[in-house]
């Protein structure tokens, strides 16, 4: 887990302009490139402008707040911060993965923002439908910086993930296991 406690800018400045504009307590769930990057200091060699999302709830009413809308790609905001909110549809989380989330940056002062990202079992389990080079790279990145335990991510993709995908299960099980092999020979390397 990271050890900042703000944001570095530009995302200090993002963030702020988005917890002004929101207006109202929000909570959002993050995944994606920024998490890998804000919540576990896996850095990638190219910079992301987005924040992915499972969701952003409105804190006071209980309910799903459309902040895509507001900050979402091609809307003023966006123009105006170069940076942008994205609600992400087609992953498929662990469907336990709201008891697992962590904190990003519980210190920093907004007002109405509360950031929270997939742990990191969780966060590399998301990635495993679409398991593209990036996806494969922060996987291998959780496991270097010791945060994957091959135990938990098996045990977690076959009671949470597995049973609600909808096809290529032989597929994604082929996936797990070769990230399960080489998790293994990661930390075999470390221990």
């Amino acid at each position: 887990m990271s050890a900042k406690a703000t944001p570095p800018e530009p995302w200090a400045s993002f963030l702020a302009a988005l917890d002004a504009a929101v207006g109202t307590s929000v909570e959002i769930h993050c995944l994606g490139d920024v998490v890998a990057e804000h919540a576990y200091d896996i850095h990638r060699d190219r910079p992301t402008e987005d924040i992915d999302f499972l969701s952003a709830i409105d804190i006071a009413h209980s309910v799903p707040l459309n902040i895509d809308s507001l900050a979402g790609k091609g809307t003023a905001f966006h123009r105006k911060h170069k940076m942008y909110v994205q609600y992400v549809g087609v992953s498929t989380p662990p469907c336990g993965y709201q008891q697992h989330l962590v904190a990003v940056y519980p210190q920093a002062r907004w007002k109405n923002l509360r950031l929270f990202a997939l742990e990191a079992h969780d966060l590399a389990l998301s990635k495993i439908e679409r398991n593209n080079r990036h996806d494969s790279q922060d996987v291998r990145g959780l496991a270097q910086a010791g945060l994957i335990d091959p135990d938990i991510l098996e045990s977690r993709y076959h009671e949470e993930v597995r049973p609600y995908l909808i096809r290529k299960f032989e597929w994604h099980d082929g996936t797990l296991t070769r990230w399960l092999e080489a998790i293994r020979e990661i930390r075999g390397g470390v221990l």
